[in-house]
């Protein structure tokens, strides 16, 4: 038999991950604050606990999916968690992860913490993955079972890597849909198709200036190479602001593309000038 799995928290998310199990025959325990949410577990064979006690005693494994971290304290404080390994896929922060994880020690718990790369609708398939972090122990033991989810990439022990590499991650796509965001406002400024301009233009062009993401990379880790940079940061800086006044001639608010300006300029006034985008990264760090 499949290792029992207990679900706890039926949101949309939650609700995802008890099918995924349900769909890879776990024996399934879940339980929400509000009764009776997600019927349709019932009839797919789901146990449904009454209490949150009474759901973690049904399994050695105890997937946690929340709406905040303070709930997840909340939900679990004062219960019997000796020799449960909790996954706490609950969304926070690193620091919120390192504190959960050794309040979790203390109730005699193996934590991992996760950061899901989904949505609902993508768990369970070849898409999805999820990251882990924090006991090693307790990810070798759970891999095939987590892997029902989503594919499990363990990021290391420290409990709040797997936040890190989830946070980071979001602020890249985040970083990614304002600026096309603004280019489908600038666009549709002029009435221009929103469809054929992202169809035609906006996503090849994308696409294609993804591809020098592995180049900064390397620069990041082993140094710029001399001369490499092909649009250096003082040539960009020098045209920056006709992007903030075509924008503000346009009638687009230009916020989500004044910080970028402000810091090439940065650089400029820093001596990286000749250098490329990767100069700008150590910017963004504290005291850079």
């Amino acid at each position: 038999m499949k290792t029992p799995v207990t679900v706890l928290g039926l949101g949309a998310m939650g609700t995802a991950l008890a099918r995924a199990f349900l769909a890879a025959d776990h024996p399934t325990t879940v339980w929400n604050r509000t009764p009776g949410r997600s019927p349709e577990l019932d009839t797919l064979g789901a146990t449904r606990a009454t209490t949150a006690a009474e759901a973690i005693a049904a399994s050695p494994l105890v997937v946690v999916c929340l709406l905040v971290d303070a709930t997840v304290r909340s939900t679990l404080d004062g219960l019997d968690l000796t020799g449960k390994t909790v996954a706490n896929l609950t969304n926070g922060t690193p620091a919120q992860a390192r504190d959960t994880a050794t309040w979790a020690a203390k109730a005699g718990a193996a934590y991992l913490d996760g950061g899901i790369m989904a949505v609902p609708a993508m768990i369970g398939g070849p898409a999805a993955f999820i990251f882990y972090s924090g006991a090693p122990d307790a990810f070798e033991r759970h891999q095939a079972d987590l892997a029902a989810m989503a594919r499990p990439e363990y990021v290391g022990s420290d409990p709040g890597l797997a936040a890190l590499h989830d946070i980071a991650l979001l602020s890249a796509m985040y970083g990614m849909f304002g600026g096309a965001q603004h280019a489908l406002a600038l666009a549709g400024s002029e009435k221009v198709s929103a469809v054929r301009f992202t169809e035609d233009f906006l996503l090849p062009w994308l696409t294609a200036m993804l591809g020098s993401l592995p180049r900064i990379a390397k620069d990041l880790d082993e140094g710029p190479e001399p001369g490499a940079a092909g649009s250096n940061l003082g040539m960009q800086a020098a045209a920056y602001d006709n992007l903030i006044d075509t924008s503000v001639g346009q009638g687009v608010d230009p916020a989500l593309l004044a910080p970028m300006g402000e810091l090439l300029r940065k650089a400029v006034a820093a001596g990286h000038s000749d250098e490329d985008l990767a100069a700008l990264i150590p910017l963004l760090r504290a005291g850079g």
